[in-house]
């Protein structure tokens, strides 16, 4: 990150009132050494946490915490401040301003200036692990996305009240990366409501692993949780799309609003992607075992006094390139994922000349990176042009920027 990375660009941080706001200060600070003009709304509760004088001597600038000031809001303040910035970003988004968020409530002056803003919202979420995976906060989280609003974290890990689990804040060189990567698009907030980016189209997903049989107890397989398989297939279904998600084994729900298809083996997955052409897109996000067994055991393989059986080994179709090189219903865009562990954007680029793909996301899975089964991930994207590489960020982040991207190759 350059220390000049975000000169000139204006930031408007809301704090809310958990215990995650001390590290709002190290954000201020953060986002000011990289030449942001910061200001600060802070909600009632906020200021249980740090102090008002704190966070307005970090920004240079007071800080905001009153929607009936009378010298303030004699200028219609709440306005000027959400016209003011070029991002709004809400650290820590406690599950009660989340909520207030998602109904549109405006009680305050943070609530208030979020509502009233038509610029990009970018929200850190902190809270005990019981309170973010609760029905009620996950649903307030999917208008929210539903709305534009981008989310970094949260983090897994353990909580102040001793709990262990997802719902600690990002830590602030992660949202600065996050903040970052919204300023790089247009800073007006599409208006929902509208037909949609990909209304009309049909967008087919891969996830998962496969499971490649040995015998009718053991099998071949990997660690892909699915996680941003079925993320990628949500931010399609939100864009608009008609989905059909081509699942291997995972733990995870179907998502609503769409076409899910599970199968367990490689031959399987290429069987139901196929008959699920044509499509406008194809996003080949699954982790397809590379090989089977040549013979599986119609029963159970015994312990013997040979030792283990010898398992012979033969090479499962390639489902990316046999949809990327279809002489008929190729799709217009077909997106690839490269899993590495070494020498991530050079094994990419020669996946993409290999598949015959548009574009292949990269990330790296090697042990320590937490990207099987995490909330997180980082991405190279590799085209035939260049490479871009993308901060980490959550998986539900990183599949609406791909699906946006599609949105812009399909155009």
């Amino acid at each position: 990150m350059s220390q000049q990375s975000l000169a000139a660009r204006r930031i408007l941080l809301v704090i809310a009132g958990g215990v995650a706001a001390y590290k709002s200060l190290e954000l201020i600070r953060r986002l000011k050494e990289r030449s942001a003009e910061v200001r600060v709304v802070m909600t009632e509760a906020a200021k249980r946490f740090i102090s008002p004088m704190t966070a307005a001597a970090l920004a240079g600038t007071p800080a905001r915490d009153d929607l009936f000031n009378l010298t303030d809001e004699a200028e219609m303040g709440h306005i000027e401040l959400s016209r003011w910035a070029d991002l709004l970003v809400v650290a820590p988004a406690t599950a009660d301003l989340l909520a207030r968020m998602a109904q549109g409530l405006a009680n305050d002056l943070a609530s208030t200036t979020l509502l009233a803003t038509d610029k990009r919202v970018l929200v850190a979420p902190a809270m005990n692990v019981r309170m973010w995976l609760h029905p009620a906060t996950q649903r307030n989280v999917a208008t929210l996305r539903g709305d534009g609003v981008a989310f970094v974290g949260p983090a897994a890990g353990e909580m102040a009240c001793g709990e262990f689990g997802p719902g600690r804040m990002s830590e602030p060189m992660e949202i600065v990366a996050a903040v970052e990567q919204q300023l790089k698009t247009p800073t007006a907030l599409p208006l929902p409501g509208g037909a949609g980016a990909l209304v009309g189209r049909h967008v087919l997903v891969t996830a998962g692993p496969t499971f490649e049989a040995i015998d009718p107890v053991r099998f071949i397989g990997n660690r892909s949780s699915g996680i941003q398989g079925y993320a990628i297939a949500e931010a399609a279904r939100d864009a608009g799309a008609r989905v059909t998600l081509v699942a291997g084994p995972t733990r995870l729900t179907d998502p609503r609003g769409l076409t899910a298809v599970h199968i367990e083996s490689a031959r399987e997955m290429l069987a139901a992607a196929a008959a699920a052409l044509p499509a406008d897109a194809f996003i080949s996000a699954a982790a397809v075992a590379d090989w089977r067994v040549a013979s599986a055991g119609e029963q159970k393989l015994k312990k013997g006094a040979g030792g283990p059986p010898n398992l012979s080994l033969v090479e499962n179709p390639d489902i990316l390139a046999t949809l990327a090189k279809a002489s008929t219903h190729r799709p217009k865009v077909v997106v690839g994922f490269a899993a590495e562990t070494e020498n991530v954007v050079a094994n990419a680029r020669a996946k993409l000349a290999r598949k015959g793909c548009d574009l292949i996301v990269a990330n790296d899975v090697s042990e320590g990176t937490g990207t099987f089964g995490g909330a997180l991930n980082q991405v190279h994207l590799v085209t035939s042009s260049g490479v871009e590489s993308w901060p980490r960020m959550s998986k539900t982040d990183v599949a609406q920027q791909i699906i946006a991207r599609i949105v812009a190759m399909l155009d």
